[in-house]
């Protein structure tokens, strides 16, 4: 490629965060990717070092940066521990918009990204055809299906919860007040995030049952979408901004809220840095994305530091003496450093036993796209949580990202575990 037709702005804005790098290789001891494949150019290291050979000029085919910048789980364990604090996943993010910018997406992810996560009505019909369409697919347990081999494209033998049959956004109204005898102390709105709202509708129920029951008043505008995390993720900062002037502008219109709440650890890192970090591309943008995130809240900080409900609040049908064990996701316990109050609130459970497994904070190889780009290394990655997982002898893996529940869901049903995989909220009647 020629020097001439590439277009750098993303990484020619922040290329002082690049050329922070020290190239100590400190990263890779702590990326999960470089542990399985020892190729040390897609490591934190390596892809910033490419990043300043490109400022510098430096010519190298479309597809060897593909490969190098979408090998990165994005989990930013490597940043958590750089000596010089180099932002690792910023400078992923802008090398990907780069590419994005000058080679357009992927033919699929174009289509599912600007006609479907774009278009929250179509997207939704499309998700209740293939609901109807899912009885196709062979049950494994419950409410998990596996992939038959014609579709191994996707991952052979991959173990995917069923869409729900009833979506969480037609359960409720678009105002929840709460119930009768129940004094309102607060008024907050939900952020739902596409998971909860056509996967897991329980944990949005237990989510919004549970405020209300503890005087909170919840707003659930029907006209928010997806939160953009895997559009932008992937690069696509001009569809990404779209979907962030949508969301922002339905929850602005909303009056008298004084906290956004998600119980989706990915809408939130996303909601919270990721639309004034990555797509505010002029001081108006900036301003409002600013002013919207600030009221984002993670249902667990909201709960143990916000509404702080007294000890008679937490209770649960599972019998006395469950164990339960908790995987830190990494946008909730890097992304927005939240990681004792997902704790507390699971100690505060009477009955429940947490026993703490080995590296809860340890990526368990979801990664968004990178776990249909690269399924066999996500499930290499897996596997480490597996084990650690199966040492607790814990009856349930909690967790706090729906996103991090199919990937455990997933892999601990290959592997034939008996453990379940639930959300915080899902603990609590």
């Amino acid at each position: 490629m020629e020097n001439d037709k590439i277009k750098l702005e993303n990484m020619a804005k922040i290329q002082d965060k690049i050329t922070q790098c020290m190239k100590c290789g400190f990263c890779m001891f702590f990326c999960p990717v470089y542990r399985e494949i020892r190729t040390e150019p897609i490591v934190a290291r390596g892809r910033n070092v490419l990043a300043m050979e490109l400022l510098e000029g430096a010519q190298l085919d479309w597809k060897h940066l593909e490969e190098r910048y979408s090998q990165c789980l994005t989990c930013n364990r490597c940043a958590e521990f750089c000596p010089a604090k180099v932002e690792v996943a910023n400078i992923t993010f802008a090398a990907r918009a780069d590419i994005v910018a000058n080679k357009g997406l992927p033919f699929t992810k174009k289509v599912v990204f600007e006609k479907l996560l774009n278009k929250r009505g179509l997207f939704g019909k499309v998700v209740r055809l293939a609901s109807k369409l899912q009885w196709l697919l062979p049950k494994t347990k419950g409410k998990i299906r596996h992939l038959p081999t014609f579709l191994s494209a996707l991952g052979k033998g991959r173990q995917i919860p069923e869409i729900a049959s009833k979506f969480l956004r037609d359960q409720y109204p678009e105002v929840i007040a709460p119930p009768p005898g129940v004094q309102k102390r607060i008024r907050v709105a939900f952020f739902a995030g596409c998971a909860t709202d056509f996967v897991f509708p329980e944990i949005g129920k237990k989510t919004i049952d549970f405020l209300t029951s503890q005087g909170v008043e919840v707003l659930f505008p029907k006209g928010q979408g997806c939160c953009g995390m895997p559009v932008f993720g992937s690069g696509d900062f001009v569809t990404a901004r779209e979907m962030a002037d949508r969301n922002v502008a339905v929850f602005s219109e909303l009056e008298d809220v004084d906290y956004i709440v998600t119980s989706c650890a990915t809408c939130g890192s996303a909601l919270k840095e990721g639309y004034a970090t990555y797509l505010a591309d002029d001081k108006e943008r900036q301003k409002r994305y600013e002013e919207f995130n600030a009221k984002v809240k993670d249902i667990n900080e909201f709960i143990t530091d916000v509404l702080k409900p007294s000890s008679e609040a937490f209770s649960t049908t599972l019998p006395q003496g469950t164990k339960v064990t908790y995987h830190d996701p990494c946008h909730l316990v890097r992304y927005q450093k939240i990681s004792s109050q997902p704790r507390k609130i699971i100690k505060s459970i009477p009955g429940l036993e947490l026993v703490e497994m080995r590296e809860p904070d340890r990526c368990c190889g979801m990664g968004g796209s990178f776990n249909v780009q690269y399924y066999e290394l996500s499930k290499k990655i897996a596997e480490h949580k597996m084990n650690a997982i199966a040492d607790t002898e814990a009856d349930i893996v909690v967790t706090a990202c729906p996103g991090c529940m199919i990937q455990l869901i997933d892999n601990t049903t290959q592997m034939g575990m008996p453990q379940r995989v639930v959300h915080v909220m899902e603990l609590l009647c």
